[in-house]
């Protein structure tokens, strides 16, 4: 497996894993009608400008991915089933390295929650906000107490 800078050539790849990752990461927490709305489409055009600060997890094809604004992970996707394979770990040390210190995720989303804790990350607050038309609940994370639990 190996981690690079991710390319204009990777986003029908990625937005691929992210529309499989989030609908099997999330299929509890959010409404089928908001499943729906993120599909493959919606994340390439996500992608198209923020490709650049997006790095990839490979094994001859992509894996997995994280994408990472000043410090703060936006988003880590893995193809699910490539999860429990180390390719997520592999990218959350790139980010770390990088300079990754906060991440944001579901209250509910307990594999998630496993992962990070697993790797140091540390609950700095757990609040609600809007997100796809109602109110969720969220915690944030830092990494070894560093970053700013008011960053978002």
């Amino acid at each position: 497996m190996r981690v690079r800078p991710a390319n204009t050539a990777d986003i029908p790849a990625l937005a691929i894993i992210a529309e499989h990752s989030y609908r099997e990461a999330f299929k509890t927490i959010l409404e089928e009608d908001v499943l729906a709305t993120r599909d493959a489409a919606f994340f390439a055009a996500r992608f198209a400008g923020s490709w650049d600060r997006t790095i990839l997890v490979e094994e001859g094809t992509p894996l997995g991915f994280l994408l990472m604004t000043d410090g703060h992970i936006d988003m880590l996707f893995m193809d699910p089933d490539a999860s429990g394979k180390g390719a997520g770990t592999l990218l959350l040390r790139e980010a770390e390295a990088a300079g990754a210190k906060s991440l944001e995720c579901f209250r509910d989303n307990q594999g998630a929650r496993r992962f990070y804790e697993r790797h140091g990350w540390r609950i700095a607050r757990e609040y609600d906000r809007e997100f796809a038309g109602k109110n969720r609940s969220f915690v944030f994370y830092v990494k070894d107490g560093v970053g700013s639990p008011t960053a978002l």
